[in-house]
């Protein structure tokens, strides 16, 4: 990542931010943000040669290409208000820091370096953040050079995340502002053709590349792409996949997918209601529990009919269509084991999507007969069929 590759990025990044946010000289020394540019002027190359001269070492490319084009930053994310520039980077372990502390607490009887070896030796980049702080580690670098960055966030209640370079960082944080504040912008429209893009290639039969770009989407916040994701995942066999339906469905985030309850009520609460009885026994709070407790109010609403309805004599799980669903019991009701597998493959021919937000026939899955058909190999094998 090149001084010219990063005024593109940072700029559209300035340009969303403050879209979405006032930002506000923190000092009388500080410069008042002007023509939507969250950085300031461009290190210059002896600057950043005194830098590296005072800390005795190489700055990893990446970084070292974001000081020439900007001499630190604002509001790098909801929680880091201020990167370090040229003149104040440095070793935390020299910094009038709190952080420096955790430095002197190494287990030198542990296997596995901890993170207070990792802190001990690493570069801070972060000025201010909220309880947490940005640092590079010059002990583990990669075969271009690039040293792993680390976020840390004490509210977290886990350990440093690690990134594989600075750039890599920087780009994680950014698309931690839009899974956030969901700023309506260029960015976001790109990322839902792209989703769309995705879906109708996963129906013509594709699987690796339509469960990457939906993977990034999601990290964007685009809820759609969680909801086809998480079809994705499900028929896999992925053991999070359920995941996604948890942070898509609650309450308290403005959602960027509109509720189509037909595919919820028919697709996914049978499913959640499956996972709940299945796992009742070892989880504290199951995902339907947490919706019930947590969600939205249509989706409250929407669990609540279902229970209703489910508890109803005679209830049971529809498939899809008429003929899909006629062939799937047809299936299961005279066999058992893997003899019902050729049957159920035969039938997913007659299999039609209910909507466009509607992936994979993941109603199967409520049916645990049918979930022990569906092992990854056969869910890719589903995957891999032109559906609709």
């Amino acid at each position: 990542m090149n001084r010219e590759a990063w005024k593109p990025f940072l700029k559209r990044w300035s340009e969303e931010w403050l879209a979405v946010h006032d930002v506000e000289p923190r000092s009388a020394f500080e410069e008042p943000v002007t023509d939507d540019w969250l950085g300031f002027p461009p290190a210059s190359a002896e600057q950043v040669a005194a830098a590296e001269a005072r800390l005795g070492c190489v700055l990893p490319p990446s970084f070292r290409e974001f000081l020439l084009a900007t001499d630190g930053w604002r509001d790098a994310g909801l929680f880091v208000h201020r990167l370090r520039d040229t003149g104040d980077i440095g070793w935390l372990r020299d910094l009038d820091s709190p952080w420096a502390e955790d430095c002197d607490d190494i287990d030198d009887e542990g296997d596995e370096e901890d993170d207070a070896v990792i802190l001990a030796r690493s570069l801070q980049i972060s000025l201010e953040a909220d309880a947490g702080i940005l640092f590079l580690d010059p002990g583990d670098v990669d075969e271009h050079g690039e040293w792993a960055a680390y976020e840390l966030f004490t509210w977290r209640a886990m350990g440093p995340e690690r990134h594989g370079s600075f750039y890599e960082l920087m780009y994680d944080l950014y698309a931690g502002f839009h899974t956030l504040d969901r700023p309506q912008c260029q960015t976001q429209r790109d990322w839902d053709a792209k989703i769309e893009q995705a879906r109708l290639a996963s129906l013509a039969g594709e699987v690796d590349g339509p469960l990457a770009v939906l993977e990034e989407a999601a990290r964007f916040g685009r809820d759609r792409a969680k909801i086809l994701l998480f079809q994705m995942r499900a028929i896999l066999g992925v053991g999070d996949a359920i995941e996604l339906i948890d942070s898509t469905l609650r309450r308290g985030i403005e959602p960027t997918w509109p509720l189509d309850a037909p595919f919820l009520t028919a697709e996914v609460l049978p499913i959640l209601f499956a996972d709940h009885k299945r796992t009742a026994r070892w989880r504290t709070q199951s995902t339907l529990v947490g919706l019930v407790k947590h969600g939205s109010e249509p989706v409250q609403r929407l669990i609540a009919d279902y229970r209703a309805r489910a508890s109803e004599p005679g209830f049971r799980v529809r498939f899809g269509g008429a003929d899909f669903d006629d062939a799937v019991h047809a299936a299961i009701a005279d066999h058992t084991g893997d003899d019902a597998w050729p049957l159920l493959r035969d039938a997913l021919s007659l299999w039609r999507p209910m909507s466009d937000d509607h992936l994979a026939p993941i109603a199967l899955l409520a049916d645990p007969r049918i979930a022990r058909l569906i092992t990854p190999e056969r869910g890719r094998e589903i995957l891999t069929m032109r559906r609709g």
